[in-house]
C-alpha cells in the first residue's frame, strides 16, 4: 500500500495518537480550569471562543483511543517484526524493547479505564469525586504514552534513540506541551487553594 510497510503504518498511527492525546490533554486542562474568565481566552477570536471544547475533548479521546488500538494491531500483521497478540497481554516477552512495549500496553489499558469511566452512565454511578480521581490517571497515561513513543525505535531494530529525528522531535514537543499544561493546571490549583 503506497510502499508503506506495516511497521510504517503502525508508527504513523502511533504519531497520530500522540498528537491527539496531547491535544486532548490540553483541552482537558482548559476544561478543568476557569479558562473562560482568563485574559488570554477573552483576547481570542470569537470563532475560537465559541468552539464546543467539551465535545472536541471527548471526540479527540475516542479518536486517539481508536488509533492507539490500531497501532499494535497493524504491527501484529508484520510477520518479520516478531510481535504477536500474546505480547499485548505479556509485553515483557516482546521480541523488541519489552520495557517500552510495557509502557505502551499500560498506557493503553489506563486510557481504556479513563474513557470507560467517563461515559455518562458510568460517571453518574461513580459520582464526581470518584470519577475525578480515576480521571487523574490521564496525567500518567499521557506521560507513559509519550515516553513509549519517544524511546521506541520506529523500525524495531533496537537502535538508540535519535532525539533529533522528526518523529522524535514531534514527541518531544508534545512532552513539553504536556508539562506546560500540567504546570498551568498546578498553578490554577494553587491559586484556587489560596482563595479558599
Amino acid at each position: 500500500m503506497f510502499g508503506l510497510s506495516y511497521i510504517d503504518i503502525s508508527g504513523s498511527l502511533g504519531l497520530c495518537a500522540t498528537g491527539l492525546l496531547c491535544l486532548n490533554f490540553i483541552l482537558g486542562i482548559l476544561l478543568s480550569t476557569g479558562f473562560k474568565a482568563q485574559k488570554f481566552w477573552k483576547k481570542l477570536p470569537e470563532k475560537i471562543r465559541n468552539l464546543p471544547l467539551e465535545r472536541i475533548h471527548n471526540w479527540t479521546a475516542y479518536l486517539a483511543f481508536f488509533f492507539v488500538f490500531l497501532h499494535p494491531c497493524i504491527l501484529f500483521m508484520d510477520k518479520e517484526s516478531g510481535f504477536e497478540w500474546k505480547h499485548f497481554i505479556e509485553p515483557l516477552s516482546a521480541p523488541k524493547q519489552p520495557k517500552m512495549v510495557l509502557l505502551g500496553v499500560i498506557s493503553f489499558f489506563a486510557l481504556s479505564v479513563v474513557i470507560i469511566s467517563s461515559q455518562k452512565i458510568i460517571k453518574k454511578k461513580l459520582g464526581f469525586r470518584t470519577w475525578k480521581n480515576i480521571h487523574l490517571i490521564s496525567y500518567l497515561t499521557a506521560l507513559l504514552f509519550l515516553i513509549h513513543g519517544l524511546m521506541m525505535d520506529p523500525l524495531l531494530k533496537d537502535r538508540p534513540t535519535d532525539f533529533l529525528d522528526a518523529e522524535k522531535f514531534f514527541s518531544e514537543i508534545c512532552i513539553m506541551l504536556l508539562f506546560a499544561a500540567g504546570y498551568y493546571r498546578f498553578r490554577y490549583f494553587q491559586l484556587k487553594q489560596r482563595k479558599k
